[in-house]
């Protein structure tokens, strides 16, 4: 596995991928068994994988939340060397957003609700972070969790309006053994906490199998909050969507999705089904 650390390095070693089909896998790090799913993805879809570990810092709407954010290189590395990548780029702040960076991608359809309200620019770092790793690594596949669902449809979007010749993938969610979805955050819950957590699955399960049986939308959402409410949890949405342009459905439909962000102690879960 080559690791490369300046952007120099990481072009060399991209140059002997250049005859071969290469997947990337864009990730912030602190790396866990959802990121390796990817990767495993990744490896099936193409001849060579590409992982980068940048912490944008354009993503995040709180100087706090980014300087919080775990940072677990020699771990990772050798996570990803145990998985066979190829290449792996830790870009410096300069490689990817140089002196006088100006240029920022505004983004709008399945951005504009949920953690677009709640995250005000968050969807434009993430974009104007990807289309860069994009341009600079010209990857032909790029995956991405489905933890994530409201990133993956922008990206989807930004892709196809600005024609990008890269096919995206999205990666089932991977869960702990009591269902919580898997995430970088999830070492900051309290033992408490993550007992509690493995509820905010349950209900999403059992609000799916309410809205398949022709339950009232309305009412096994209410419930659904109220529920997660009753236990600690302080619910920032809990709704069903388009799944595709996260519009809010009153029905239940082909293509929906039920989406949820939800606090517990000091860590902001989101999970979706």
């Amino acid at each position: 596995m080559i690791v490369a650390r300046t952007l120099q390095e990481f072009l060399q070693a991209r140059a002997g991928f250049n005859d071969y089909s290469v997947a990337l896998v864009p990730t912030m790090g602190a790396l866990h068994e959802g990121h390796m799913a990817l990767v495993k993805r990744a490896k099936e879809l193409s001849h060579y994988c590409i992982v980068t570990i940048f912490v944008n810092q354009l993503q995040f709407d709180q100087q706090e939340d980014f300087t919080r954010y775990p940072k677990t290189e020699e771990q990772d590395i050798r996570l990803l060397e145990q998985h066979h990548v190829d290449l792996v780029w830790l870009p410096r702040v300069g490689d990817i957003y140089p002196k006088d960076f100006a240029t920022h991608i505004t983004v709008g359809g399945p951005s504009l609700l949920w953690e677009g309200e709640k995250r005000p620019g968050h969807f434009s770092g993430v974009a104007t972070v990807v289309y860069r790793l994009f341009s600079l690594i010209k990857p032909h596949i790029a995956c991405f969790g489905e933890k994530d669902w409201q990133q993956l449809q922008v990206i989807h979007r930004m892709v196809e309006d600005l024609n990008i010749p890269i096919s995206i993938f999205g990666v089932p969610i991977v869960r702990e053994t009591d269902g919580l979805a898997k995430s970088s955050r999830n070492r900051f819950l309290s033992q408490e906490d993550h007992q509690k957590s493995a509820l905010l699955y349950k209900v999403l399960k059992r609000s799916h199998q309410r809205l398949l049986n022709g339950e009232v939308v309305a009412e096994v959402l209410q419930d659904a909050v109220q529920q997660l409410s009753d236990n600690g949890f302080e619910v920032d949405y809990f709704n069903a969507v388009d799944g595709q342009s996260l519009c809010r459905i009153t029905e239940w439909q082909q293509n929906a999705r039920l989406i949820t962000a939800a606090k517990l102690g000091s860590v902001r879960l989101l999970d979706n089904i």
